[in-house]
């Protein structure tokens, strides 16, 4: 069976105004939770992004990197989750001369709160079996990747781009990968897009992981 990628242009279309629909409802329902909880969706999008990184912080600069938008777009929101008591600012570990922005105990219990609201996409894909949402994840950890070789996305966090990512070291299909950083195995269903202990591998050895995890010929 062929590898390569179908670019049937009536295909691509079709996959792409569903991806176009499912982002729509998304996007809908971000507005829905924010507002329910006095934010708008920047807002809980920073503190989400701030509770995944752990209790040192982030610039502004990594912040805005991951939200893909300007500082100044950045900032203002920082500010405004600064005087809602949501955030607060702190020496950067790695740069004393630098601030990091973190969340507050405040911030964390309205994140918390967030989660508790009922969400009808991920009901959806919920409603998928196990191997369809392993399926699913796979092909957007590709897509992802895809997107940001070519520049329109900034580097993502995932285990793909990690220097601890072994791919396909085990026979085991249920758990073929190994990651360094917690020495153990663990399965496609594991994979991660945004991992708090990534470290970023140089380009070479993610380009060979890359082609290894496609089970493509290096």
């Amino acid at each position: 069976m062929s590898t390569e990628p179908d670019t049937t242009p009536a295909l691509v279309d079709r996959i792409g105004d569903g991806l176009s629909r499912v982002a729509t409802a998304m996007r809908t329902e971000a507005w829905g939770t924010a507002e329910a909880i006095g934010l708008n969706p920047t807002q809980l999008q920073i503190l989400t992004f701030l509770i995944a990184r752990g209790r040192s912080g982030m610039r502004v600069k990594q912040i805005a990197g991951y939200l893909g938008v300007s500082q100044p777009t950045t900032t203002d929101s920082v500010n405004a989750l600064l005087r809602k008591g949501l955030v607060e600012k702190r020496p950067d570990p790695s740069d004393a001369r630098a601030l990091s922005v973190a969340t507050t105990p405040a911030g964390e219990d309205v994140v918390r709160q967030a989660g508790r609201l009922a969400s009808a996409t991920e009901d959806a894909i919920a409603s998928l079996s196990r191997l369809e949402q392993q399926d699913l994840l796979m092909h957007l950890i590709k897509i992802i990747r895809r997107l940001q070789t070519a520049g329109t996305v900034a580097e993502q966090r995932m285990c793909v781009n990690c220097r601890y990512f072994r791919p396909h070291v085990y026979d085991d299909p249920k758990a073929p990968h190994h990651c360094a950083f917690v020495d153990a195995a663990f399965g496609p269903s594991e994979l991660r897009i945004d991992c708090g202990e990534y470290e970023t591998a140089e380009p070479d050895a993610q380009r060979t992981a890359w082609r290894i995890f496609n089970r493509e010929t290096v």
